[in-house]
């Protein structure tokens, strides 16, 4: 596959983005990678995802793909010589589904009202529903890696890269919010899997540094609460 039939608009401390990048890596596909900028929406992107206007777009070929969860399958379908990303049985298919929704829809919204909360009683709550969801995001660990490495098994798959890609974020709003949440104490499994994500070749060069989200964090905050 050549380098240019593989493309990616994004941003680099988006963890949607991230997941297209962690899924291309793990199945060894090289990519160029089209950087859009914080502002104004480049005409590109209003041009390719015109419904959502948001980064990740994947461009193969001819393709145009939008939504991370659905590149990331697109990936997984197409690029099949490479180590499956899905579970290849349907019941733990539609788990790892299911959780990669919950951490979308429920859980991943609290971190971004975390990083953004005024008020200690506004912050503490959110911070809550943080916790409540690393809990139950234990025990899926715990069904779905059926005492294996990650979520996927013995190698990282759909769920990982789901839950995964928000690791940074939320080493960055427990440094903002001066508290653990992720926790050994209350998550030893979760502790252990973060550890060995991203420490994995598929992750390490892409996830940015903590510093990073640090300062997206204030350039979000000043947008959404001037």
């Amino acid at each position: 596959m050549e380098k240019s039939d593989v493309k990616i608009l994004g941003m680099r401390p988006s963890p949607f983005v991230n997941r297209v990048q962690y899924a291309l890596n793990l199945k060894s596909i090289d990519y160029e990678f089209l950087e859009e900028k914080f502002g104004p929406k480049s005409e590109l992107l209003l041009q390719s995802n015109p419904i959502h206007k948001k980064v990740p777009v994947f461009f193969h070929a001819d393709n145009t793909i939008c939504e991370s969860l659905i590149i990331v399958q697109y990936i997984d379908e197409v690029w099949t010589s490479g180590p499956s990303i899905l579970p290849s049985d349907p019941y733990d298919r539609a788990i790892a589904r299911f959780w990669a929704a919950y951490v979308d829809d429920k859980w991943y919204p609290s971190i971004k009202e975390i990083r953004i909360a005024e008020g200690e009683e506004e912050k503490s709550t959110h911070i809550g529903k943080v916790v409540e969801g690393l809990a139950l995001l234990e025990g899926a660990f715990i069904e779905c890696s059926k005492g294996k490495s990650f979520f996927g098994g013995d190698s990282i798959g759909y769920l990982d890269i789901a839950f995964g890609s928000c690791l940074g974020w939320l080493k960055a709003v427990e440094k903002i919010a001066n508290v653990k949440l992720l926790d050994e104490a209350k998550t030893p499994c979760l502790v252990g899997w973060a550890e060995r994500f991203c420490s994995h070749d598929a992750v390490k060069d892409v996830m940015p540094k903590t510093e990073t989200f640090l300062e997206v964090a204030k350039i979000l905050k000043a947008k959404y609460r001037p």
